[in-house]
Parts: C-alpha cells; structure tokens; sequence
C-alpha cells in the first residue's frame, strides 16, 4: 500500500534555485524571446516585401489573439504541474511518458537553433554599428563577444539575468512607443488610414503566409513556464506572466505595422519596405526626429537580440536540466550551481554548440543572414509550432483526465480551439516552409525538414519506451519535476493515479519510494 503521506518523497530532488524571479522578471524573459524589436525591425518589414500584402498589423493581432487561446489552457496547466521541462512536462503528464519523451527530442535542437541563429543577426547588427563608428570588424568576431557574454550570464542568477533584460526591455519599448506616435503623428496625405485594420483584409489568399510569420515572431513567450520553478509563487506568476508575454508583443508589433503604413502611406509602403528592408522604420522617423534618437534606435536593435539570445539561452539550459534531474539524458546534466542555482551542464553545453556553430560559419563565408539568422531561426521555429501544437492536445487530455480542476472555458473549450487552430497554422507553415526559407523550387529543404523532426520524435518514442522497461524507476519519475506535483493520495496498489500515464499504477510507483 502506498504511504500515508499525500505526497510522499519525491523521486527526484535536484531543483533550482527558488523563489528568484517575480512576474515582471518572468515577463521580461518572455518578451526578450519574443524580441519585439527585432520582429518590428526585420520579421514586420520582411512581411510587407515579400508578401506584399498591408494587412500585417491585422495578422499580428490575430495571431496574438490565437496564441492568446492557446495560452488560456497552457497556463491552466501551469497551476496544477511546476517543471522547467515545459512542453515536455506537459506532453508527458496529458499524453503520456513516451510521448513527453518525444516532445523533448523536438525541443532541444528546436530551442538551441532559435538560440544559434540570433547570433548571426547579432553579429551583423553589431559589425555594421562598429563600421558605423568608422572601425571594421568582422560579424563573427561580434557575435564571439556576443557569445561570450551570454555564456558567463547564462551560469550567473537567473535574477541577474533578469535585471539585465528589464533594462534592456523597457529602453526597446520606450523606444518602439516614441517611433510609433512619431509615425502616426506624421501620416501620409496628412489623415491617419485605418483601413489596414479592417477584418475583411484577412480573406485574402496572403492571410496564412502572414500568420505564420507573424506567429514565428512570439516564439520565445512560453520561456515564462520554463522558469516556473525558480519563480515566486509560481501558481500565480506564470500564469499573469505568460499572458503579459504575449499581449505586450502583439500590440506593440500590430501597433507598429500599422504605424509604418499610416507613415508611409498604404498604397506605398510595400514599394518602401521592398527598398529599405530592415532601415524602413528608421528611414520612416528621420525626419521628424534628432539624429540621436535613430542612432540609438540602432544600438537598442542590438541589445533586442542580445535579449533574445539570453533568453533562448535559459530556456535551452533548463530544458536540458530537466531531461538530466528525470534521467533521460545523462545524470550530469541535472546539476545546478552551487552558489547561482543556476544550470551548470545545460548552460555549457549550449555554449560549446553555438561557439562549434559560429566557428564553422566563419570558415565557410555563408552569409549569416541568411544561412544562420534566417535558417536556423525558421527551422527552430516550425519545431517550437510542433511544441505548441501537440501541449494544446496535452492540455484537453489532462484535464478530460483530472476533471474538476478548472472551469470548462480553461479546461476543454479554450485548450481545444487553441489545437484547432494551432493545426491550420501549423499544416500552413509545413506547405510554405520552402518559401520561408527562400528556396529554389526543387530544393530538398522544401520537404527535409518536417520529416527531420518527425525522425527526431521517433528516436525520443523509441527511448521512451526502452526507458521504460529497461529503467522503470526513470519512466516513474518523467514529468515529475522537483516537488512531485502530482500527489496521489492513499489508494489501493492497483488503484490509478490521477496525474500518471494510463498504464502506471500506485503499487507500481509506490515500490520505488521506498
């Protein structure tokens, strides 16, 4: 019979450090994924040239809107399982052991390519702001300093980390809401336009394409429940801080779209974006402000990115800390700083990666835009849509599984309109996956990928179920995070547990708690 205690011990006990991080510290590691900047600077304008279509700040406010529902679900979940596994703790408790297995295959390269890649477009910001200066350093030199400074960050506080991005944040967006009202202040003909708001602008054939980008652009923002553990009263503070995670940069780039074309005028600012790409919005505000506002606009670009790149970094070492506590990588892996809390193994790891990463690009003279930053970010992207896509299949099965934890709307209505349209956008981005990524029309990458990730869950399904027959004691304890947050009280031996998979009964759990 399993013990008394409701609890019990807990399989595992290795955990970060706690009780670090408040909601805006968490808000801020989620928005600097999202790096609204950069996605105002480079995903907004990159959506009005090569899409040509001016409904974009229509797409970012549905987009947020999708991802809003999705949320509704996720955060729910938040409150009943605290893990920095994330999707892989969520997977692995709604659809079983084997199957969260799998999902942390996908997450790991998926994770680590969003990190990789931003350190292509650190490095090109950062070189052509020193050119500026009238020095010329090559960009992966920049992206070395780059790297350095996130490394030593990323085995610091996670608190310090935190203070480090709300200065970060908080100059990008004082900075993006004094473009925008210069912009708007400044309309084309002399009236603002707000017929790039009309719904009916979403029925155009365009309308998926521009989803999928402007979804592509908040990937980061569920870094918020991958610092559930080291937060205060994690309960409350994920979940306020993953909504905030995704309204802030949604209004701030559907805000900003709009603003660009009430600047540039509708009929012209596809032509201008075409030509000016990335300097669009500085090219737009020049006028009507001192040159040092613009020249530290493009400083601000910089630290959006490095934000970014720290954020993804935590979220990558936390990833990795979680698989090494449970036993699916290596023990080592599940070791924190003695003095930082912070995860040791997991953060060097990703480290010596993206420095392998860096150096062979050197060598091989691929520009960095568009075969590093462009790339690896899309490619990381599609496999964080395939996260998000199968946690909102997790979230419905959980809760039909553990009813009467929360009201219907967050359990099963919101969760299962989130996976319905998760599924639209998703099947959309493997269609124009090629098209992303600017490919010939019979290049293998138009169809290579998807398969890859695919090929990546099997291997992870495989070691699940080697896992669990080979080493039950580590099949007991997936998901499960430090505190064990799935207590089941005194049942019978071959009584189910509530939050466990269908085929693992106390009595069986109960034999390795001693």
């Amino acid at each position: 019979m399993a013990r008394p205690d409701a609890a019990g011990p807990d399989i595992v006990s290795r955990s970060l450090a706690s009780n670090r991080l408040g909601v805006p510290s968490v808000v801020f590691f989620g928005v600097a994924g999202a790096a609204p900047l950069t996605v105002i600077l480079g995903a907004v304008t990159t959506i009005y040239a090569v899409i040509g279509n001016t409904a974009v700040p229509l797409s970012y406010l549905v987009a947020a809107l999708i991802l809003s529902t999705f949320t509704v679900g996720f955060v729910a979940m938040s409150r009943h399982i605290v893990n920095s596994g994330a999707f892989y703790s969520y997977i692995s408790h709604g659809l079983g052991r084997v199957a969260g297995v799998g999902a942390a295959f996908v997450a790991l390269p998926a994770y680590s390519m969003m990190q990789i890649g931003l350190f292509g477009l650190f490095g090109v910001v950062a070189s052509n702001l020193v050119a500026s200066a009238g020095f010329r350093v090559s960009w992966w030199i920049c992206a070395l300093i780059g790297w350095g400074l996130v490394s030593i960050l990323g085995l610091l506080w996670v608190d310090l980390s935190g203070r480090v991005l709300a200065v970060l944040l908080v100059s990008e967006i004082t900075l993006v809401l004094i473009y925008d009202a210069v912009m708007i202040a400044h309309p084309a003909g002399g009236h603002v336009n707000y017929q790039m708001l009309n719904p009916t602008n979403m029925l155009s054939p365009e309308a998926a394409a521009m989803l999928v980008v402007a979804i592509a652009g908040f990937v980061g923002f569920e870094a918020t429940v991958v610092l559930s553990e080291e937060a205060k009263d994690p309960k409350r503070t994920i979940a306020r801080a993953t909504h905030w995670a995704v309204l802030i940069p949604g209004l701030l780039c559907g805000t900003s779209a709009w603003a660009m074309a009430v600047n540039a005028g509708s009929d012209h600012v596809v032509a201008e974006a075409k030509e000016k790409k990335t300097d669009l919005v500085f090219t737009l505000v020049s006028p009507h402000v001192p040159a040092i506002v613009v020249q530290v606009g493009y400083v601000l670009f910089l630290t959006s990115v490095f934000a970014a790149l720290l954020a993804f970094h935590a979220a990558v070492a936390r990833y990795q800390f979680a698989l090494g506590r449970e036993g699916i990588l290596p023990g080592a892996w599940g070791r924190t700083q003695p003095r930082t809390g912070a995860p040791t193994l997991g953060s060097v790891t990703q480290s010596l990666l993206a420095l392998a990463v860096l150096v062979a690009y050197s060598r091989t003279h691929a520009d960095p835009l568009v075969y590093l930053f462009a790339w690896l970010t899309v490619v990381g992207g599609l496999g964080v849509l395939i996260l998000m896509w199968s946690a909102s299949a997790a979230v419905v099965s959980f809760f039909i599984r553990n009813p009467g934890r929360e009201n219907a709307w967050r359990a099963r209505i919101a969760p299962a309109f989130a996976f319905l349209l998760l599924t639209g956008v998703l099947a959309a981005t493997v269609v124009g996956l090629g098209d992303m990524l600017q490919v010939a029309p019979d290049s293998p990458f138009r169809w290579l990928i998807p398969p890859a990730y695919a090929a990546v869950a099997v291997l992870g399904l495989v070691w699940g179920l080697i896992t669990r027959f080979a080493r039950p004691h580590v099949y007991a304890a997936i998901g499960r995070g430090a505190g064990g947050n799935f207590a089941a009280p005194m049942l019978l031996p071959r009584q189910r547990v509530p939050y466990a998979d269908a085929d693992l009964d106390v009595g069986f759990e109960a034999s390795f708690r001693g």
